[in-house]
């Protein structure tokens, strides 16, 4: 598999949000409580009457028959599966498309490091020996007039993750934070300062103590998501 595909996707309304993890939505059959797949808040997005993409699952035991993967903000097709950006930078690194990191030589998933994992696992060419890394990646969905926001709720979760690739830095690691921007067309990246000021300043200190912060946006179409351009990043 060379991108994120999803096997079947049809498009919908959507109504509610009764809770994190299910939405109502109309689809051409009728009204259908479908999985999200995304816990965060979404609360821009999510608002009745928005247009959503639906993913069937080829699960025929499953309690709902769909997951909601994709959003429209107006016209801005937005991805919303937070399984996905850890899948679409796999990729990316895996086959040299991130220029910020030249010489890949291998790329693991869910790399354990120290008390914590990490979502990627590299190793990199280098002049005397090969060098290995860990790269945490945060997918990115907020987005403000051409600006985009990380992260659209607090995440304690966040700042521990930020804190561990700081140690990785120390070791001598080479340590990589990813925003992956669900969508096409941002203008610059920015920490959501208003949301979560304790990850903001835990970013700031990464970036400073030779972590790598790096921001890309995607191609997003209803049933894909591919790596598309760095974004400015702006601490």
């Amino acid at each position: 598999m060379n991108h994120l595909k999803y096997a079947e996707v049809e498009e919908a309304v959507f109504l509610r949000r009764p809770n994190r993890f299910i939405a109502d939505v109309r689809t051409n059959s009728g009204e259908e409580t479908v999985h999200v797949k995304n816990t965060g808040r979404c609360k821009e997005l999510l608002v009745p009457g928005a247009r959503v993409i639906l993913e069937k699952s080829q699960n025929l035991n499953r309690k709902t028959r769909y997951s909601l993967v994709a959003v429209y903000k107006g016209e801005k097709l937005i991805n919303m599966d937070s399984q996905a950006p850890n899948q679409v930078v796999y990729e990316a690194v895996s086959a040299g498309k991130i220029k910020e990191l030249p010489g890949i030589v291998s790329v693991k998933r869910e790399v354990t490091y120290s008390q914590s994992r990490f979502d990627l696992g590299i190793t990199l060419k280098s002049t005397l020996a090969n060098t290995s890394g860990y790269i945490e990646v945060k997918g990115v969905t907020l987005e403000q007039e051409g600006m985009v926001l990380f992260p659209d709720a607090p995440t304690e979760r966040g700042a521990k993750h930020v804190a561990e690739l700081i140690g990785a830095a120390d070791e001598g690691y080479r340590a990589v934070l990813f925003f992956l921007i669900q969508m096409q067309d941002a203008q610059f990246f920015r920490l959501n300062e208003a949301m979560d000021e304790k990850f903001a300043r835990a970013v700031r200190k990464a970036h400073e103590s030779g972590v790598l912060v790096l921001a890309y946006d995607s191609l997003v179409t209803a049933d894909s998501m591919v790596i598309g351009r760095p974004v400015e990043v702006r601490l």
